[in-house]
């Protein structure tokens, strides 16, 4: 990652009761790697709390609080002259009600975007980049520009600067777990905090202890006090805490939201019950269970006390499980989601690559790019490629109906990569894609199998684009996932075993 030299970062997002913290917190930890790199940061927030505000303080940051938010007038019209001042500075919008004429808006002022989102509920966005952290990112679809990139999974996590500290700490699991966080979100308006505590009275096992961490803006503290010291085992309520990665790691497990918490306490290696107060949060629930990295509870209000002990007894007494959770969760969440979204942001844009058909004048460019070790390597037929094969080849897709052969050009006319569609009669493509060495870092390939598959669905009437990646082949999973195919699992091409992704017309 290149440093900022003072590059401006101007964030916009909110936390009060209703909507939690996590949006703030968040971007709080981009703000903190953008920072680290050398760059000045400008919040745009409707805080409700006293404690976040004063983390933004006490970063040193430029805070500016507004009174009412989007779509109140004063918020795009302060957001506007905020970035009057900043030319050039990158925007960040993180929350549900900043919609695609707030996204407009912000590219009309001529400044680029970042938007994080974790459900695509827009019917379009204007962003360059849309950063969506959860595991369920891959199977949304987003209707957005030619030149957006997406940046879609756990890769791109962000964890604030206190979790990375503890980056090469791992967890002992003891045979029975004896202490419990119960983490719900920064305002946990229907006090599922109380719930879990009457939960916990039920549990039998001598020993047992607990901490519950609630937000500065929590309007039941009084009563969750008084649950405290009535409770007949020690619970230990904390308020708007700093110490946060401290606290999951004294925990053996956590019964939490399926918010941002989640992904701090798979980097954590925290064994986690997830206790879902939204509907947003229930795709990360889901998705967490489905590859054995927690335990889905459901919906808080339809989840009974009793249910609550049994399942919090049987994660306590079950050590396999979780040391297999443990085991896995760091493998999710590595803590360089942060510096991986702000080399995104320091790529250089992508919105002016074209497609042109190819013709018999590229057949030596073709040719040499297809015989650039790192291609091979990637292929599943990785011997070299002679002359003559080449030009035999080459002619044959280009007389063919079912061959479709494009030449990808940036903003200076230069040729960087192909992409190539073999059609079949049912309707669907394979597709096939090299990027020239000299031009591998810079970003283009998703944008440039997006703009293909767009492309070749208008030009041909194809529905479904299939593509099979050697497992080993991160780069191209990640391109490919950013242009918005599906990852579909593991299967046999070639004879080899790959990962199959799917792209279909919207």
């Amino acid at each position: 990652m290149e440093k900022l030299n003072g590059e401006q970062l101007v964030l916009r997002a909110d936390a009060d009761t209703q909507i939690g913290a996590g949006h703030l917190m968040r971007c709080l930890a981009l703000a903190q790697a953008w920072e680290d790199a050398g760059g000045e940061v400008t919040f745009i927030t409707v805080c409700q709390g006293e404690g976040m505000l004063q983390r933004l303080r006490d970063e040193e940051f430029n805070i500016k609080i507004l009174a009412n938010s989007y779509p109140d007038k004063t918020d795009w019209n302060t957001t506007r002259g905020i970035l009057a001042g900043h030319p050039g500075a990158w925007m960040v919008l993180d929350g549900y009600n900043f919609d695609d004429d707030y996204q407009r808006r912000v590219k009309e002022a001529g400044h680029r975007l970042l938007v994080i989102d974790d459900t695509a509920p827009l019917k379009h966005y204007y962003a360059d980049i849309i950063l969506n952290q959860n595991l369920h990112a891959e199977q949304l679809r987003y209707v957005c520009e030619p030149y957006t990139r997406l940046l879609l999974g756990t890769r791109y996590v962000l964890l604030r600067r206190e979790f990375l500290a503890w980056k090469e700490w791992h967890r002992d699991i003891p045979e029975v777990a004896r202490r419990v966080l119960v983490t719900l979100g920064g305002g946990d308006p229907e006090n599922n905090t109380l719930k879990v505590t009457h939960a916990l009275q039920e549990v039998d096992i001598p020993g047992l202890e607990a901490t519950a961490v609630i937000g500065a803006s929590n309007p039941h503290a009084s009563f969750l006090e008084q649950a405290a010291k009535q409770s007949r085992i020690p619970i230990r309520l904390m308020r708007d805490v700093k110490n946060m990665p401290e606290l999951m790691a004294w925990a053996d497990v956590a019964v939490s939201g399926g918010g941002t918490t989640a992904w701090e306490l798979l980097f954590l290696e925290t064994p986690a019950l997830f206790l879902m107060a939204a509907e947003n949060q229930r795709y990360v629930a889901e998705c967490i269970e489905d590859q054995g990295l927690g335990k889905k509870l459901g919906q808080a209000e339809n989840v009974s006390t009793a249910l609550l002990t049994r399942t919090i007894t049987s994660l306590l007494k079950d050590s396999n499980l979780r040391a297999t959770i443990s085991r896995k969760a760091r493998q999710i969440v590595d803590g360089q989601g942060a510096q991986r979204v702000i080399s995104s942001m320091q790529k250089p844009s992508t919105g002016e690559l074209k497609l042109r058909p190819a013709t018999f004048d590229d057949c030596r460019l073709l040719w040499e790019w297809a015989n650039d070790p790192v291609v091979r390597a990637c292929s599943f037929d990785t011997a070299s490629i002679s002359w003559d094969e080449h030009v035999n080849w080459f002619r044959q897709r280009l007389d063919s109906p079912r061959s479709l052969l494009y030449i990808i050009i940036n903003d200076r006319g230069v040729p960087i990569g192909q992409v190539r569609f073999d059609l079949d009669s049912a309707g669907n493509a394979e597709v096939g894609i090299s990027i020239a060495a000299a031009e591998r870092t810079q970003g283009y390939g998703g944008t440039a199998l997006r703009l293909a598959c767009q492309r070749v669905a208008r030009e041909s009437g194809i529905g479904k684009v299939l593509a099979h990646i050697k497992e080993d082949n991160s780069a191209s999973i990640g391109a490919f996932s950013e242009a918005g195919f599906i990852d579909c699992g593991v299967c046999v091409f070639k004879q080899r075993r790959a990962i199959e992704m799917v792209w279909q017309q919207k």
